[in-house]
């Protein structure tokens, strides 16, 4: 498990910002017109190198590889496994309804950055996904993995910056996530409910995680499901089936895991990474005591959105197993306001003093810059200078604790 003796350490969570000619190919390969394969690998090389560069210069101890090479968070899995196909008819969230001001607005926004007419049922989850069809299996081969991973590894020995950082971690795909997404068809002829498509996932996804630890790699489950599908998949129904749901999740999840030790695995939760009302937001307290039931050593939750700010209250009353670090999100990554360092040395203080240990809490942005390739909240340089006030609030917040 990665601490911070002597300062407190800091770290993104997964995507950053992309070059345009990397996203116009992402976006070629997503619609089926033939990019170069050569062409496209260089292209996330030079991508790679430049996030590892610009991770250093912001002063991040803990980077990853941006998922640079990634059409989204979740959706990527589409091409690293077989069984998906035709098109899943997932909900929104309940923001959209309720507030139908905030959907004509957002709609707008994902129409001039995908740069052509969408509507709200079809864009609300910003691309359209595909569902199970057929039985799930992760390509033995492991080539898009193999293929990342050697880009992330060379890039970071070219950056001459491998020294200056603490760790590196990867990220992927949780099975909740997939099964709340790229959703189960209802006829599906191997998996007859949600319990066993979600328990195939974890067994063919542990092939990827495996991958990430053997290559040294600290590695980062994307679980998002565990609070924000309350407000999609189960907004409607009773909060007992919705916990019942994420106890699921976390136990596809301890399977996958199955001889990776829990210190080399940071569990990031959050409630949907977009600007909005987050209304039906669920309760941090209401998930918090079955998160402590991941086997991970570290627990990534976002803090910073307005909606959450007040959050590290409930970490008086349930308290952080001894055997974990806390990476709480005191940065937010759907707004263009630059964070105040001194605001984020506050908040990560205020973590330190709730857990009882300086050493247990790493200084986080509250999600991905670009969870969806093409589809931006802030740019470039605003992003990269939030990660900057990032690493300068952890600075000052460690001159406070260490003095």
């Amino acid at each position: 498990m990665i601490k911070g003796s002597e300062r407190i350490l800091t770290t993104q969570l997964g995507s950053l910002p992309r070059s345009e000619a990397l996203l116009a190919m992402l976006m070629k390969i997503e619609k089926g017109v033939e990019v170069d394969r050569g062409e496209f690998r260089r292209q996330v090389e030079d991508d790679m190198l430049e996030v590892i560069s610009r991770q250093a210069e912001a002063g991040i101890d803990i980077v990853g590889d941006g998922e640079l090479p990634r059409i989204g968070f979740s959706y990527y899995v589409k091409d690293r496994m077989s069984g998906f196909g035709g098109l899943a008819k997932r909900g929104t969230v309940s923001d959209f309804a309720k507030f139908p001001g905030y959907a004509s607005l957002k709609m707008a926004a994902i129409k001039a950055s995908a740069g052509e007419e969408a509507d709200l049922e079809e864009s609300a989850s910003v691309y359209d996904m595909p569902e199970a069809q057929g039985e799930i299996i992760y390509d033995s081969e492991l080539v898009a993995a193999r293929e990342e991973l050697e880009i992330f590894a060379t890039a970071l020995d070219a950056s001459g910056n491998r020294d200056q950082f603490s760790g590196t971690f990867i990220s992927a795909a949780g099975p909740g996530i997939i099964s709340t997404t790229l959703l189960r068809n209802e006829a599906h002829p191997n998996y007859k409910d949600d319990s066993e498509y979600v328990m195939a996932l974890a067994r063919e996804l542990k092939k990827e995680y495996d991958y990430i630890i053997s290559c040294g790699h600290q590695l980062q489950i994307d679980a998002p499901d565990l609070a924000m599908e309350r407000q999609i998949m189960f907004i409607d129904r009773p909060l007992d089936e919705f916990l019942a749901r994420v106890e699921l999740h976390i136990k596809a999840l301890n399977m996958a895991l199955a001889d990776i030790p829990s210190e080399k695995v940071r569990l990031h939760v959050c409630y949907g990474n977009y600007d909005g009302p987050h209304i039906d937001d669920i309760e941090l307290q209401e998930v918090l005591p079955l998160l402590y039931d991941a086997n991970v050593g570290t627990l990534s939750i976002a803090c910073a959105n307005p909606r959450h700010q007040h959050d590290w209250k409930q970490f008086k009353t349930y308290k952080l197993p001894d055997h974990m670090t806390l990476m709480p999100g005191v940065i937010d990554v759907t707004t263009n306001t630059l964070e105040h360092p001194e605001v984020v040395a506050d908040r990560i203080c205020q973590f330190v003093e709730v857990i009882g240990d300086r050493e247990r809490v790493i200084a986080a942005c509250d999600c991905g810059f670009s969870t969806f390739a093409g589809y931006v909240m802030v740019p470039s340089d605003v992003a990269w200078k939030k990660l900057e006030m990032l690493s300068t609030g952890a600075r000052l917040a460690s001159e406070r604790l260490w003095s």
